[in-house]
C-alpha cells in the first residue's frame, strides 16, 4: 500500500481569484428530512410564552422570551444524551449574550460603541459555533438576538427581569426539544444511520452503472454520511440493543462502499426505509460476522474529541477559524457604521445581514449573500402585504409571527433564499411586539440594511484574506498519510486481529472525510497558493485502496441476502 505523496506543490504560485457563480444559486433542493422537528418545536416553544404574555397584556415582553424560545431550533440532529448537554450550552450562550447586550444598552446609547460591541459579539458567536460545529442555524439566531437587544432601550433595573424571561423561554425550549426522547429514544441515531444507508445505496447504484471511478462524488457523500452516523452513535451514550443493531447496519454500509459490485443497493434502501420508521431496526442475516468490528467502537469512543477540547483547539493561536472570525468582526462593524451613516435607525439589521453571509470561503459567502438579498427583498414585500392583517390586533401579530416561524423551517432547507422569505417578515414582526410601527419606514430600513450588510460582508470576505487555507490542506494531507501508514502497518502484519484493523480503518476513513471537507472549503478561497489538487487525488485514491484491502482482509459482510 502506498502512502500519500509529499506536498511539493504547496509552494505553487498564488491563485488570485475564482469566478463567482450565479447559475443555480436560487435552485430548489428536496426538503430537509427533519425540517418539521425544528418547525413544530419552535412554534410550541415560542407560542406558549407568547400566548401567555398576550393574555396578561404584556406582549411587549415577548422579544425577551423569544430569545430563549428560538433555542428550540438547535440540536435536532444530535442523540438525546448529547442534545441535553449541547442544547444547554446553546441556551446558556443565548441568555449570556442577551444579558451582556442589555447591560451595554443600559450603559450607553452611543451607536459607535453599540455597533462595535455587536460586531465583536457576532465574531465571537461565529467562532464558537463553527468550532464546535453546532449545526443549523449556526450563530445567526444568537447574533440576531444580541444585536437587536443592543439597540433596544434598556435600564440596569430592567436587566434581571428580562434575563429571567429569556432564561424561562430557554428552559421551555430545552424541554420541548428533549420531549421526544420519552417516546422515541433512539430517533436521532436511527435517522443518521438511515441517511448513511441511503447515501451508500445511491453510490452503489451509480458505481454499478458507471463504474466506481466515475462515482467519486457519490462515494464522498456516502463516506461523509457514514462518518456522521458513527459520530451520532458514539455520542448516544449506553450501547443498547437497538444501537448495536444500528452499528451492524453501518458496518454493512461501510463494506458496501468498498465492494459496490457485490452489494445490493435495493436492500440498502429497504434498510434505510425501515430504520427511519418506528418499527424494529432491521437485522442483517450475517450479524455475527461483524462482532469484532463493533468492538472497535470502544477504541473510537476513547479517541473521539470532546466539544470542550475542540473549542480550546479551535479558538487557539493559529486556528483556521481566526480569519473567518476576523472577517465577521470587520464586516459587521463596517456594515453597522455605514448603515448608521446613511441614517438608518436600525443598524443592527446590517450587522445581522453581514454576519449571516459569512461562510467557510469567499465563493460560498458570495452565494449566501445573493440568496440573502433575494430572500430579504421578497420577504419585505411579503411583510408589506401582510402588515394590514398583523396590525388588526396583538393576537393577529402573534399568530403571524408563529406562522412565519413555521414557514421558515419548512422552506429554508430547500434553499436559503426561500427560507429568508419567511425569516424577514418574522424578524420585522418581532420588532412590533412593543408597539405597531410605520410599515413603509420598516420596509425601507430593512432593504437598505440588507443591501449594505450583504455588500460590505462580501467586500470584507475579499479583503480579509485567509492565506492559511492551502496550508490546512497540507495539514490534512499529512494527517491522512499518518492514518494510512498506521492502517497499512496493521494490514501488513499477519497476526493483526480484526478489531485493530477496524480501528485503523475508521481512523483513515475519518481522516479522508476531514481532507475532503478541508479541500472543499479551500477551493472557493481567494488570495492563496494553488491547491495541491493532484496530491489530494492521489492521496484519496491510495487511501481508498487501503480501505478496500482492509475490508477484504476483515471479511466484512456486504449487504445482500435476507434480513429480519
Amino acid at each position: 500500500m502506498s502512502s500519500a505523496p509529499p506536498s511539493t506543490s504547496l509552494t505553487a504560485p498564488a491563485r488570485r481569484v475564482h469566478r463567482l457563480p450565479l447559475a443555480g444559486l436560487l435552485a430548489l433542493k428536496a426538503p430537509a428530512d427533519i425540517w418539521y422537528k425544528r418547525a413544530y418545536s419552535v412554534v410550541v416553544a415560542a407560542g406558549l410564552p407568547n400566548i401567555t404574555l398576550l393574555l396578561l397584556g404584556r406582549i411587549d415582553l415577548a422579544m425577551f422570551t423569544m430569545a430563549g424560545s428560538l433555542c428550540a431550533l438547535y440540536c435536532h440532529n444530535l442523540p438525546y444524551a448529547a442534545r441535553a448537554r449541547t442544547l444547554a450550552g446553546v441556551c446558556a450562550g443565548m441568555v449570556a449574550g442577551l444579558a451582556l447586550a442589555l447591560v451595554v444598552a443600559a450603559l450607553t446609547d452611543s451607536p459607535y460603541v453599540l455597533v462595535a460591541v455587536g460586531a465583536l459579539m457576532a465574531a465571537a458567536q461565529k467562532g464558537v459555533c463553527d468550532t464546535v460545529r453546532i449545526g443549523p442555524p449556526g450563530p445567526l439566531i444568537l447574533t440576531f438576538i444580541s444585536s437587536a437587544t443592543l439597540f433596544a432601550p434598556s435600564t440596569l433595573g430592567q436587566v434581571p427581569g428580562r434575563v429571567a424571561l429569556a432564561a424561562g423561554g430557554a428552559v421551555l425550549a430545552w424541554a420541548v426539544c428533549m420531549a421526544p426522547a420519552l417516546v422515541r429514544g433512539h430517533g436521532p441515531e436511527r435517522i443518521a444511520v438511515s441517511r448513511a444507508l441511503r447515501a451508500t445505496a445511491a453510490y452503489v447504484a451509480k458505481a454499478r452503472e458507471t463504474g466506481p471511478e466515475h462515482a467519486a462524488g457519490a462515494r464522498a457523500q456516502a463516506a461523509g454520511a457514514t462518518h456522521a452516523a458513527w459520530q451520532s452513535l458514539l455520542a448516544a451514550g449506553t450501547r443498547t440493543p437497538v444501537r448495536r443493531d444500528l452499528e451492524h447496519l453501518l458496518v454493512h454500509a461501510e463494506a458496501a462502499l468498498f465492494r459496490p459490485a457485490e452489494s445490493d443497493f435495493a436492500l440498502l434502501r429497504d434498510w434505510a426505509d425501515r430504520t427511519t420508521g418506528a418499527g424494529p431496526v432491521p437485522r442483517p442475516a450475517d450479524v455475527a460476522d461483524t462482532a469484532d468490528e463493533i468492538a472497535g467502537v470502544a477504541v473510537e469512543r476513547a479517541y473521539r474529541e470532546t466539544p470542550a477540547r475542540r473549542l480550546l483547539r479551535g479558538l487557539g493561536p493559529g486556528s483556521p477559524l481566526l480569519p473567518i472570525v476576523l472577517r465577521t468582526a470587520v464586516g459587521c462593524a463596517l456594515a453597522g457604521y455605514l448603515s448608521y451613516a446613511l441614517g438608518v435607525g436600525r443598524p443592527y439589521w446590517a450587522i445581522v445581514t453581514a454576519a449571516s453571509i459569512f461562510q467557510v470561503n469567499i465563493t460560498l459567502t458570495w452565494s449566501r449573500g445573493v440568496q440573502r438579498v433575494v430572500g430579504n427583498l421578497v420577504g419585505v414585500a411579503l411583510f408589506v402585504a401582510i402588515a394590514p392583517l398583523s396590525h388588526l390586533n396583538q393576537a393577529a401579530l402573534v399568530l403571524c409571527c408563529l406562522a412565519f416561524n413555521f414557514g421558515a423551517e419548512a422552506l429554508i432547507g430547500r434553499n436559503y433564499w426561500l427560507g429568508s422569505v419567511c425569516v424577514t417578515p418574522m424578524a420585522l414582526l418581532i420588532t412590533e411586539f412593543g408597539h405597531f410601527q410605520n410599515t413603509g419606514e420598516l420596509a425601507v430600513d430593512r432593504i437598505v440594511d440588507t443591501l449594505v450588510g450583504a455588500a460590505v460582508g462580501i467586500l470584507a470576505a475579499a479583503l480579509v484574506t485567509n492565506r492559511r487555507a492551502t496550508g490546512l490542506v497540507g495539514d490534512a494531507l499529512a494527517d491522512t498519510a499518518r492514518a494510512q501508514a498506521a492502517a497499512d502497518a496493521a494490514l501488513a502484519a499477519p497476526g493483526t486481529d480484526r478489531a485493530t484493523l477496524e480501528s485503523g480503518r475508521r481512523r483513515l476513513a475519518g481522516a479522508l472525510v476531514e481532507l475532503r471537507h478541508t479541500v472543499d472549503a479551500a477551493s472557493g478561497e481567494w488570495w492563496q497558493r494553488a491547491l495541491p489538487q493532484q496530491e489530494v487525488l492521489l492521496a484519496e485514491q491510495a487511501a481508498h485502496r487501503t480501505l478496500a484491502a482492509t475490508v477484504r482482509r476483515q471479511g466484512l459482510p456486504v449487504p445482500k441476502g435476507a434480513s429480519t
